[in-house]
């Protein structure tokens, strides 16, 4: 070879390396339109578990409120131990009834707390025409000696404002 197609073999070399790694590097964005390693570990730990397959975006949250939709929210934290222990519940409940229950993670969007006025998690939110009438906030109740809900008090929830929460 001459110098001149060497030169330009490792050009095209070097051009492809490039867009190897710079391909490589690229992480395509989960369902929270964000990178993998940015969300919170216990959110990570989620992503393929069924029970958080009805995700509600902010974008999409707000688009509901403003178009005075009828809906459930059930507001919960990636890391809080009373919605890890009443969403694999309270999920399978909800489909069962037939309800279109979104589910919020405030823990990757904490601003939500202060605009949605969730003080703890979980918290089930019903809005109708796109204003907050109804709430249930606190998780399962683990034991009679534990403060919370049955799972009869949330299908009683949705029951009471079934079928027009169901968007």
């Amino acid at each position: 070879m001459n110098a001149k197609k060497l030169s330009i073999f490792f050009g095209i070399l070097a051009v492809l390396i490039i867009a190897l790694v710079v391909l490589n590097n690229l992480k395509p964005d989960t369902v929270y339109g964000k990178p993998e390693d940015k969300l919170w570990p216990e959110t990570r730990a989620q992503l393929n578990d069924p029970n958080y397959s009805n995700l509600i975006l902010p974008d999409e949250l707000n688009q509901k409120l403003k178009d005075k939709e009828s809906f459930f929210v059930y507001f919960y934290a990636s890391n809080c131990p009373h919605c890890q222990a009443t969403t694999p519940e309270l999920k399978p409940l909800a489909d069962e009834l037939g309800i279109n229950m979104h589910q919020f993670n405030l823990r990757e969007f904490e601003d939500y707390f202060g605009k949605m006025n969730i003080d703890a998690t979980p918290t089930l939110v019903y809005f109708k025409e796109g204003v907050e009438t109804d709430r249930m906030q606190g998780g399962l109740r683990q034991s009679e000696a534990t403060v919370g809900y049955s799972l009869d008090d949330f299908k009683a929830f949705f029951e009471k404002h079934k079928p027009e929460g169901n968007d």
